[in-house]
């Protein structure tokens, strides 16, 4: 492990029957100064015996845990924990990396020469090699936060994070009792406080959007997860840069605190005034989508 740079991480929940093609591509990668570390987020099916099929072959390195079924943001923190090496990317389990990823992360990563506040790369996620997801970076911009990136920029599309292990062990997700996901713009918009990225116009990165993924499920996800979901909308308000943002939110956070039976709702409020005006428009959010 000392001599690797990288370590991939991937989740995964039931996953056996689409989590070769990450393990082929990770096969192919032009630069091996990675390790796959594997969290297996207590699956049912043939993962454990596959990878461990995948570990005696003996081509890549493999690190593999298993855990109850907690959830991405457990399997995330149980990860960082585990990570010995110097950068982290996380490589969900429907996707998988271009066979030129691993170098290219660390070519341009030790290409930066003053590093001082930047928390790592930024880079293109695409169906195939050659079509992102949405648009290109924005033109004449080498460094930017993530929320910059979307709010400022107007760039529109998916990306690949590459982080310094050092900076996410700064972030860890919140965890609620009882629910198994937060959104990961949690982490992310804490670490925009501090740090900026390195932005790479470049497709490394692809996957696609599963039946049995989070997008796919996002208002199940939201009703299963109150807690997580109101606390991710009350750091947003906290963050948003512009009185509209914090407004809508607002919105988004009572109708957090509707889900999840929140007693006091205004009273914790980063924004207590906006939470008042945000009443009417969540309850009649609320009532429609979520009932």
């Amino acid at each position: 492990m000392k001599d690797k740079k990288i370590t991939v991480f991937t989740p995964t929940y039931n996953r056996a029957y689409i989590l070769s093609q990450g393990y082929e591509s990770l096969k192919k990668q032009t630069n091996k100064s990675f390790l796959w570390l594997i969290v297996d987020d207590g699956s049912t099916d043939n993962t454990e015996e596959l990878v461990h099929s995948w570990r005696s072959e003996e081509i890549i390195e493999i690190l593999y845990y298993k855990q109850l079924n907690g959830g991405k943001q457990r399997a995330h923190n149980k990860a960082i924990e585990m990570c010995k090496t110097d950068l982290f990317v996380c490589v969900d389990s429907d996707d998988f990396l271009t066979e030129n990823a691993v170098e290219t992360f660390i070519s341009t990563w030790d290409s930066i020469e003053d590093k001082s506040g930047i928390s790592g790369l930024v880079a293109l996620r695409g169906i195939d090699r050659n079509t992102p997801i949405g648009t290109n970076m924005p033109n004449g911009i080498q460094l930017s936060t993530l929320t910059d990136l979307y709010n400022r920029h107007k760039f529109r599309g998916d990306t690949v994070l590459l982080y310094k292990t050092e900076v996410l062990k700064e972030f860890p997700f919140f965890v609620a009792e009882g629910e198994k996901f937060m959104g990961e713009g949690y982490i992310y918009t804490q670490i925009d406080q501090k740090y900026c990225l390195f932005l790479l116009n470049q497709i490394v990165y692809i996957g696609e959007y599963l039946q049995d993924g989070y997008t796919a499920n996002v208002k199940k996800i939201i009703k299963e997860n109150p807690k997580s979901y109101t606390m991710l909308k009350k750091q947003e308000v906290i963050y948003a840069k512009t009185t509209k943002i914090k407004y809508l939110n607002s919105i988004k956070y009572m109708v957090g605190c509707m889900l999840s039976k929140e007693k006091s709702p205004i009273k914790k409020a980063p924004e207590k005034l906006l939470a008042i005006l945000a009443y009417p428009p969540a309850l009649a959010y609320y009532i429609i989508y979520f009932r």
